[in-house]
């Protein structure tokens, strides 16, 4: 058995490899010291000594089928149990930040476990595939990716916008050099590689596009790879006490871009295939699993945003009111669907890459489109249902520390069932979930990061088409209809009477 999973020290270690992070103007020396990311990489951290942590390595871990201990979702799962025991090793990590981090190691695994179950899909990068499961699943090795194009001339073929969206360069003995920005790369900064591919919804044009077919994985340290990132909450958050989120859950989203950036044969999986780009999330399982993923731990999310209400309601004097037990009904009734969409995702399951199983497509299509309602409906209700209360808190945890204006604090900001500290403390963490600049930014994720609201239902419905569930639902229909005529029921289970 080898057991070769990265601890914190070893994660931490092995992000110093002279990447290009780019925040502010300014090119970050150390993405594991610098203000913008420090706390973040701490709290990735974290998740890999639970790999070793006697309390929770039996939860998270397991050994595959090549003999390797790895993480629950890191592998293929090939019952529904071992599914379900992969669905709680997600749920152990997202537990970790309160499921304010959706891009942790594990969401990638989505994708990167069945590269050992099914290799040869790869063909002729069949080698490639089985070699790059061995690695990330013996180090638990942490990927972002990038799927999407720059939101620009969009209105134009992929082929016709070879200055902005990534595609071959030219090729060499050695490998390819690849050019073009992708977006979005969520937590790049702090990933060992990214793993770039087209948009499902990308059309590509066979004969004009084969450069933009490519799916491959860049190391973080490429020369010529570049991250343009967003502000950083992190790095704007005053304390703990005032941003007990933003200040370690900051997974910044950035730009990627290659600039004549060398890609070696054994990193790259598709190759000016067209047919092989657009099958990529069919035949991988990518969209049954990350939507496990994603669900379970907004699953979590959900947890901290039923016990945040319910603490807050409590503080203000309002949690007997009728109005406010019917929204914190709602949002328990949230919380639970998505669970048991998750449940049903692990113990219903389909058939699998390599004989494995992974969650049904319409399950997993259905937890992608509730996600994007749950949370803004979540926020929704305690913007409402609390009023001012998030807002109306001192300015920072420093006005607790002025004598002169203390008394007054504890007297005019105390709960009704708390303390003035206890009280600003609980709803600095309601604000920081929903009103900071984090805050916002975590509604458009939860929004956007499955696609555009469209593509979401017409993937369900072309899914179901496909799956032959709508055939199922209109010969329901059909049977019915065919019950009766213009004469009455045609079963004489049922009378009719015509002077009615």
């Amino acid at each position: 058995m080898t057991d070769t999973l990265l601890n914190g020290a070893q994660y931490l270690d092995s992000l110093r490899d002279g990447r290009q992070i780019y925040v502010n103007g300014e090119h970050i020396k150390d993405v594991t010291t610098h203000a913008t990311t420090r706390n973040a990489a701490r709290s990735i951290a974290r998740l890999y000594d639970s790999l070793h942590d006697p309390a929770t390595r039996d939860r998270l871990t397991m050994v595959d089928r090549h003999g390797i201990r790895t993480h629950r979702f890191f592998t293929a799962s090939y019952t529904a149990q071992e599914l379900l025991a992969a669905r709680e090793a997600i749920t152990t990590w997202a537990r970790m930040s309160y499921g304010f981090m959706g891009r942790t190691p594990d969401y990638k695994a989505a994708f990167m476990a069945t590269l050992g179950a099914m290799p040869e899909f790869y063909a002729p990068f069949t080698n490639n595939a089985l070699a790059w499961y061995k690695r990330y699943a013996a180090k638990g090795l942490f990927l972002n990716h990038v799927l999407v194009n720059p939101p620009v001339d969009r209105n134009k073929p992929v082929h016709e916008v070879g200055d902005v969206f990534v595609h071959v360069v030219r090729e060499t003995d050695g490998g390819i050099i690849v050019s073009g920005a992708k977006m979005l790369a969520t937590g790049s900064a702090l990933t060992h590689a990214t793993f770039v591919a087209q948009n499902s919804a990308v059309q590509l044009e066979k004969g004009k596009a084969e450069d933009f077919a490519l799916v491959f994985i860049a190391p973080m340290d490429t020369p010529g790879c570049k991250l343009i990132c967003r502000p950083s909450y992190e790095m704007a958050a005053r304390s703990p006490f005032d941003h007990p989120l933003s200040s370690r859950f900051d997974e910044n989203d950035a730009v990627i871009i290659f600039d004549n950036a060398f890609i070696a044969w054994e990193n790259v999986f598709v190759y000016r295939d067209i047919e092989k780009a657009k099958r990529l999330y069919a035949a991988s399982g990518f969209m049954n699993r990350y939507n496990l993923q994603g669900g379970t731990r907004l699953g979590v999310k959900l947890d901290l945003m039923c016990g945040l209400l319910a603490k807050g309601l409590a503080s203000n004097g309002t949690d007997d009111f009728r109005g406010t037990q019917a929204a914190l009904g709602e949002v328990i009734a949230w919380r639970n669907l998505i669970w048991a969409l998750t449940a049903a995702m692990c113990l219903d399951p389909q058939a699998g890459p390599g004989g494995s199983v992974m969650p049904k497509l319409e399950y997993a299509s259905t937890v992608r489109l509730f996600s994007t309602m749950a949370w803004p409906r979540v926020k929704e209700i305690f913007e409402t249902i609390l009023g001012g209360s998030p807002i109306v808190t001192p300015s920072s945890y420093k006005d607790f520390q002025n004598a002169e204006i203390r008394p007054l604090l504890d007297q005019y900001y105390r709960g009704s069932d708390s303390s003035a500290e206890q009280r600003v403390k609980l709803f600095k963490l309601i604000w920081d979930a929903i009103g900071t600049e984090f805050g916002g930014r975590h509604e458009i994720y939860e929004r956007n990061y499955s696609g555009n609201h469209e593509q979401m239902r017409l993937d369900t419905l072309t899914f179901a088409k496909q799956r032959g569930i709508m055939d199922a639902c209109t010969q329901l229909a059909e049977q019915c209809l065919g019950d009766y005529d213009l004469q009455g029921w045609k079963d004489s289970t049922w009378t009719f009477h015509a002077d009615i």
